[in-house]
């Protein structure tokens, strides 16, 4: 029986999860970080909870005997990434990033792009008045700070569970994607949105409010990616199950 620990946290690693499973000999451990209090449903273990960096992450697999590490956390996740890539070399197991391309931008997007969530904060225009944040609801703070500055913006927040803080002058959508182009339209009117925060996730599941976004012509400030370390990569779940058992074998 091998042993594949999975860092999760998103729609693609839950279907990875569940098409692992199906494969005879592999046990499928998935870890999340706990910040998602209702998180989609995994087949196989679970673990919550953080690693202690990389040291940890180091000793949870060698003490758990994990033959395989995939990474299939968010994009933006950063840190974890970068810890993954380091433990699985000192413990000297095949490593894999699932990482779902970026959006690219086309003819009608109006993208200001910036390098962290408290950069987007400080380049939302001066002109807007009504801010939709989609960049993730733990990091807020930037956005209160905005608010001493520009008292009149009035931002609506959506996430999965409640945020951490809460917004002067906003509400706060609770939802989980996917969401269709028409749902992104009908909101973007119905709250007469000036600007959109957003992290370049990539994927499927949100991409509707950047259509939207371009045929209502709304700015979007765009969270770049941060840099990921070096290490095998693959953009689909097809390619991370011919990679395992290509190894496995």
């Amino acid at each position: 029986m091998k042993k594949v620990l999975i860092l999760g946290g998103t729609g693609d690693a839950v279907k990875l999860a569940a098409q692992l499973s199906t494969i005879p000999e592999i046990e499928i451990i998935s870890s999340l970080a706990g910040r998602t209090k209702k998180p989609a449903a995994l087949v196989g273990q679970v673990r919550i909870g953080g690693f202690g960096g990389a040291e940890g992450l180091v000793n949870y697999l060698q003490e758990y005997s994990i033959n395989f590490l995939i990474d299939a956390t968010h994009p933006c996740a950063g840190h974890i990434t970068i810890n993954g890539a380091i433990a699985s070399q000192i413990v000297k197991i095949p490593h894999l990033m699932l990482v779902r391309p970026q959006w690219g931008k086309v003819s009608g997007d109006n993208w200001i792009e910036v390098e962290s969530v408290e950069a987007a904060a400080q380049a939302i225009p001066e002109s807007v008045n009504r801010v939709f944040i989609t960049s993730g609801r733990q990091q807020l703070e930037p956005f209160s700070q905005r608010s001493h500055t520009y008292p009149k913006t009035w931002y609506l927040m959506r996430s999965i569970d409640p945020p951490d803080i809460e917004l002067p002058n906003s509400k706060v959508l609770l939802d989980r994607g996917p969401f269709s182009l028409e749902q992104e339209r009908k909101l973007l009117r119905e709250y007469e949105i000036e600007a959109i925060v957003s992290k370049n996730s990539g994927g499927d599941a949100t991409y509707a409010k950047i259509i939207a976004a371009r045929e209502l012509e709304i700015p979007i400030v765009m969270v770049q990616r941060p840099a990921m370390p070096e290490g095998k990569k693959v953009a689909s779940i097809e390619e991370a199950i011919a990679w395992l058992n290509l190894h496995r074998n």
